[in-house]
């Protein structure tokens, strides 16, 4: 792959547990992928930001705090409404399945729940961005 995989780690909201999204975090620049780390407490405008500066393929959002039905859809509307739609955008936290299928509706590309290795997490990212830059 010629160009490196940018991929933005976001934690919105009030959650202050963020030690999964920097596990991931890690995976990702572990694969060589170029990793751009928010940090904690981000509203999804400074997200959606921070994802057209830095021009990611990618925009993972790590939620634990039960607020993703609020957080994701705001998020992806931000993005369409800045032309930047069309970035994969990937989740991970403790979400109800019936949640993950309406956001998946509504355009979240994957969900990774609790357990999920960060083999599965980087392997999906590397395929779906590979089959989106063909």
């Amino acid at each position: 792959m010629a160009n490196k995989i940018r991929v933005l780690v976001a934690k919105p909201g009030l959650d202050g547990h963020d030690r999964g999204a920097k596990v991931v975090a890690s995976a990702f620049r572990d694969a060589g992928m170029e990793v751009v780390y928010t940090g904690l407490h981000q509203t999804p405008e400074m997200i959606v930001e921070a994802a057209i500066q830095e021009d990611v393929d990618v925009v993972g959002v790590s939620i634990l705090s039960g607020a993703h039905m609020v957080l994701f859809p705001k998020i992806l509307n931000l993005l369409k409404e800045q032309d930047a739609g069309d970035k994969l955008i990937i989740g991970g936290g403790i979400i109800p399945e019936d949640d993950m299928a309406e956001l998946k509706k509504m355009g979240v590309t994957e969900i990774f729940g609790p357990g999920t290795t960060t083999e599965t997490i980087v392997n999906y990212v590397k395929n779906a961005v590979a089959s989106r830059r063909e």
